[in-house]
C-alpha cells in the first residue's frame, strides 16, 4: 500500500480529532490504497507537540509550524490552529507543496479563505475543510431526497447551532472572544457550519438580513494557555470582542426562505444541532444528538400528515465503512474520519471530493454578509 506522509499543525482538542481520523481510515476505507504516516507534529505551546509524538507516535515534533513546511517527508498537513493562523499557514504550506486539510472558517473573513483557496489552486495542491456534519449518513440521506422531490419543492427551512460552551461567566476570555484572533466569534465557529449545511442542502443564498449581540460582555483573562473551553475565576476581566449570539433571515436562489440561528451561550442546550425543511408535500427533520435519524413527513394528506423516524442504514453516505445494520451509533469522530478519507482520496486520484476551499470561501462570504447586515441593520446582496 502507498504512503503519505502527514502533519498535524496544531494540537488541541481538534488537532486529536485529526490525528486519530487518519490512524482509522485504513480500517474503514482499506480500499483506499493509500496509508497515512504521522510524520510530524506541531504546536507552540511548551511540551504539547512532544507529548502527542508520544501518545500517537509521530517521527518528530515541533515547537513552530513552519517546520513543517521544509520537510520533504509530510505530502499532507492538517491545519487545526485558531483562526487567526489559518491564512498565514495555509498560504504558505500550500507554496511548500503541501495538501492541506484545513478546519473551518478558514482564517477571519472572506479575503483570507480567498487568499488560502488561491495558494492552493496556484501550487496544484488539494484542500479539504473541516464542515463535518455535511458528512452525516442522515445529512447526505436528506439532501437525496430533497433532492428528489420526495418533499415537494422546499417553501422553507430552519437550522439552528445552539451550545452552551461560552454560558458560564467564568468561562476564560481565551482566542475565541477576541476579534484579531478568533474573528466574528459563534459565526465563525458554529454559525459557518449552519450556512453550509443550508449551502449542501438546499443551494446558494441570494441574500439575508442579521442581527447579533453579546450577552457576557466581559470575562476573566486565563493564567496561561488555554485548550477547549476553561474557566479562569478571579482573574483580571477583560470585553468580549466578538459575537455570542446570531439570528438570520435568508432568501435562496431557489425562491425558498430560510432562518439561520446560532449561540454560543445558550443555557440547557449541548450541541443542539440541526434542521428543519418544508417542502409543498412533506418535511425532513435532523437532530446532531439523534445523528443516525430523520424525521420525515410525505404523503398526499397535507394536512395532519404523520411525521415517521427514519433510522439510517448502510445504503445511506458513508454509512456502511462502520456498521452493518441500520440504527447502530456513530459519532462526530466518525464524520472526521469520513472527511480524511475524502481528503486521502482527493490526493490519490486527483479530484475533489467532499468539502473543498471554495466552500471555505462561499461559506466565509456569508459569514461577511451576516456581519455586514448586522453592523448596517439592513438586508445585504451576496453576490453567486
Amino acid at each position: 500500500m502507498e504512503t503519505l506522509g502527514v502533519a498535524v499543525a496544531g494540537f488541541g482538542w481538534m488537532g486529536r480529532v485529526h490525528t486519530q481520523a487518519y490512524l482509522r481510515v485504513p480500517h474503514h476505507y482499506p480500499a483506499l490504497g493509500l496509508r497515512p504516516v504521522l510524520v510530524a507534529v506541531a504546536d507552540e505551546v511548551p511540551g504539547r507537540a512532544a507529548s502527542a509524538a508520544a501518545q500517537y507516535g509521530f517521527a518528530a515534533a515541533a515547537d513552530d509550524w513552519r517546520a513543517l513546511s521544509a520537510d520533504p517527508r509530510i505530502q499532507a498537513v492538517s491545519i487545526t490552529a485558531p483562526n487567526f493562523l489559518h491564512r498565514e499557514m495555509g498560504v504558505e504550506l500550500a507554496r511548500a507543496g503541501k495538501h492541506i486539510w484545513i478546519e473551518k472558517p478558514v482564517g477571519l473573513t472572506s479575503d483570507d479563505a480567498a487568499a488560502v483557496a488561491g495558494a492552493a489552486r496556484d501550487a496544484g495542491v488539494h484542500g479539504a475543510v473541516g464542515f463535518n456534519y455535511r458528512n452525516a449518513p442522515a445529512v447526505e440521506a436528506a439532501r437525496d431526497l430533497i433532492a428528489a422531490g420526495d418533499i415537494g419543492t422546499v417553501t422553507h427551512a430552519r437550522c439552528r447551532f445552539f451550545s452552551d460552551y461560552a454560558a458560564h461567566p467564568e468561562g476564560a476570555l481565551s482566542w475565541r472572544f477576541e476579534r484579531a484572533r478568533g474573528g466574528s466569534g459563534v459565526l465563525g465557529d458554529l454559525a459557518a457550519h449552519a450556512a453550509d449545511l443550508i449551502r449542501f442542502l438546499l443551494g446558494e443564498i441570494t441574500s439575508l438580513v442579521a442581527d447579533t449581540a453579546i450577552f457576557v460582555p466581559r470575562r476573566a483573562r486565563p493564567a496561561g494557555a488555554t485548550a477547549g473551553h476553561v474557566r479562569a475565576a478571579g482573574g483580571e476581566l477583560g470585553p468580549v470582542e466578538n459575537e455570542d449570539y446570531v439570528s438570520a433571515q435568508l432568501r435562496l436562489a431557489s425562491g425558498a426562505r430560510a432562518i439561520l440561528e446560532a449561540s454560543r451561550v445558550a443555557v440547557g442546550e449541548q450541541n443542539t444541532y440541526g434542521f428543519e425543511v418544508h417542502g409543498t408535500k412533506g418535511a425532513v427533520y435532523w437532530d446532531f444528538r439523534r445523528m443516525g435519524e430523520l424525521g420525515l413527513s410525505t404523503g398526499t394528506a397535507y394536512q395532519d400528515q404523520a411525521v415517521s423516524a427514519i433510522h439510517i442504514g448502510p445504503g445511506h453516505g458513508d454509512y456502511a465503512a462502520f456498521q452493518p445494520g441500520s440504527a447502530n451509533g456513530m459519532g462526530l469522530d466518525d464524520l472526521k474520519v469520513i472527511e480524511a478519507h475524502r481528503f486521502l482520496r482527493s490526493i490519490a486520484e486527483d479530484k475533489a471530493y467532499g468539502t473543498t476551499l471554495d466552500d471555505a470561501v462561499a461559506g466565509a462570504r456569508i459569514l461577511d454578509a451576516l456581519s455586514e447586515s448586522a453592523s448596517r441593520r439592513a438586508w445585504v446582496d451576496l453576490h453567486i
